[in-house]
């Protein structure tokens, strides 16, 4: 008999504090009425396994706990699942950026994630698809939940894998941005959306479904993740001055209208450029452009807070 609930767990997440706190968030769990088996991960890339398995097997919720590069494994799974086979997601932050249940209004306590599994409204959100050369060379093709990026952001998401969270993620992200910022190199971007093109000098392009990222950056303040459409955020050739400027304003979400920044709608994003740039994918980086982004409409059904 299949089990009605899942935990998917990356014991590495939040500086790998999940795995001695992962008892007591169990037991939180039941206390809230959620019940059901954990299954932790031992590597990156298994989350996806385990929760395609759990899903084929008949769960009908997957929780996953972790950041979101654990959301992203997870959605990653449910996809390879026939969609009326696929189980509803809910998330327990416990991440760097949390980016992804601050985009869809998911509280970031243990506590009440928990209580949003377990008694949540449901709804239908998009999900994006990315098609991209992976480091090795070869095609590679993958989902997002949230956002993917081409140019910096990949560099960014790198920088702020590999440093010290202890001060949070947003400490981290906003580190790892000046730092990366301040020796990157604009270059030449050709870009289609729904076949219409955009080409010059730019700094980045992001495809987002929720309206944060990076920490809490608001770059698409208007996302809907259930329109059927990607905000596509285009970054021109800003200068290291722009960037100083704008900063606060784009944590606001309050940055538009700028001379050197706009959002343009979209199914389908074509990006080529100058040189392979690295992409981020809810801030993992799998490889590089070319890239393409696409939305997968109402793909997943998300556990979120009650109106």
């Amino acid at each position: 008999m299949a089990d009605d609930v899942v935990f998917v767990v990356n014991p590495a997440s939040a500086n790998g504090s999940t795995r001695r706190r992962w008892p007591e968030i169990a037991h939180q769990a039941a206390e809230a009425g959620l019940v059901g088996p954990a299954l932790l991960s031992e590597g990156p890339g298994q989350i996806a396994e385990l929760a395609r398995r759990v899903c084929e097997d008949g769960a009908r919720l997957v929780v996953a706990v972790g950041g979101d590069g654990t959301v992203n494994e997870a959605v990653n799974g449910l996809m390879r699942v026939d969609a009326e086979r696929r189980a509803e997601l809910a998330t327990v932050p416990r991440g760097t950026g949390k980016d992804f249940a601050r985009s869809f209004g998911i509280p970031t306590a243990v506590a009440k994630a928990l209580d949003v599994a377990r008694g949540g409204a449901v709804r239908t959100v998009d999900v994006g698809r990315a098609s991209f050369v992976q480091w090795d060379g070869s095609p590679g093709e993958s989902y997002f939940a949230n956002f993917a990026g081409a140019g910096i952001s990949g560099a960014v998401a790198a920088r702020a894998n590999a440093s010290s969270k202890a001060l949070g993620g947003k400490v981290a992200f906003f580190r790892a941005t000046t730092s990366v910022f301040m020796r990157w190199r604009n270059t030449h971007y050709d870009v289609q959306i729904d076949g219409a093109r955009r080409s010059g000098r730019m700094l980045e392009v992001i495809a987002a479904i929720g309206d944060q990222l990076a920490g809490g950056m608001r770059l698409a303040p208007g996302a809907d993740p259930a329109d059927g459409l990607l905000d596509v955020v285009l970054i021109g050739d800003a200068t290291k001055l722009d960037f100083v400027r704008t900063l606060p304003g784009i944590y606001r979400g309050t940055y538009l209208p700028h001379p050197r920044a706009e959002i343009v709608r979209g199914r389908r994003l074509e990006i080529e450029t100058a040189t392979p740039l690295p992409i981020a994918l809810d801030g993992e980086q799998p490889g590089t452009t070319p890239a393409v982004f696409e939305i997968v409409p109402g793909a997943l059904r998300l556990r979120v807070p009650a109106p």
